[in-house]
């Protein structure tokens, strides 16, 4: 079995560098902070509108890469709650743009064994976004090869205030006791309930934020920030993102002497 990809970078920057990855230490949950459509669609002239679209090849591109590579799951931000504050026209586009990708890219999530899941208060979403998202994610349901979920409608805060309303509800009906409320107790109310906390995350156009995405699950993650807009990210953006996630030491709290203790 091969271990290693190693493949040459073409980014002018690099100097034509080489990228190598180990297959044996991929990170198991990448989640991506998808930035930069609109700036892209303004450089080139377009209406905003184009660059979602643009920003959905991405998505395409880097989903069939991950789930080739071998990464079993990636999160990504494709509409925060803050998002319906922006102008009414540019949220109808992007909701337009939704259902059609829903139903355009069933048959590369069906070709590639990925199923679709989301996060967030869906019950905001069209009526006709919930049911093409409900068809889509029952028909790829059976996906082993790598989870794809989307946080639509997302809010970190919002989810962990949820979390906890719910926690406490469960108390109040004497279903959990105070002093047996531990982190896992708590995260089998959050959004992401059974999946692992991402290794990496990425951050698209040069941001240096997380902007109230996943608070709570982003507590040890390794973070990248690539200058690239999103609908510009190549497969080998992603390459050059895990090969640095692979240089660093996740400790955890702990120091190097007790991992190497531990290993």
């Amino acid at each position: 079995m091969q271990n290693r990809l190693v493949t040459n970078s073409d980014n002018a920057a690099l100097n034509q560098a080489t990228i190598e990855i180990d297959l044996t230490r991929l990170p198991k949950h990448i989640a991506i902070i998808m930035d930069g459509n609109g700036r892209w669609a303004r450089a080139k002239g377009y209406i905003r509108s184009l660059g979602h679209e643009n920003g959905v090849d991405a998505l395409r591109r880097i989903a069939t890469a991950s789930a080739e590579l071998g990464i079993e799951y990636l999160t990504v931000y494709a509409f925060s709650t803050e998002n319906w504050k922006r102008p009414k026209t540019e949220v109808k586009a992007l909701m337009s743009i939704l259902v059609k990708a829903l139903r355009k890219e069933l048959s590369t999530l069906l070709d590639n064994n990925i199923r679709l899941q989301a996060i967030g208060d869906i019950s905001l979403l069209p009526e006709d976004i919930q049911k093409q998202l409900k068809e889509v994610i029952a028909l790829t349901a059976k996906g082993s090869r790598m989870a794809l979920t989307l946080a639509l409608s997302y809010s970190s805060k919002e989810e962990i205030l949820r979390a906890t309303r719910l926690l406490a509800e469960d108390v109040r009906k004497g279903l959990l006791l105070p002093e047996n409320i531990t982190e896992q107790v708590f995260e089998n109310y959050l959004y992401t309930r059974g999946m692992p906390h991402p290794d990496l995350l990425i951050r698209t156009s040069g941001e240096y934020r997380i902007s109230n995405y996943l608070l709570w699950q982003l507590a040890y993650t390794e973070l990248y920030f690539s200058p690239k807009l999103w609908p510009d990210f190549t497969k080998e953006d992603l390459l050059l993102a895990i090969a640095e996630y692979q240089k660093r030491e996740r400790r955890f709290g702990l120091i190097s002497e007790q991992l190497n203790e531990n290993s």
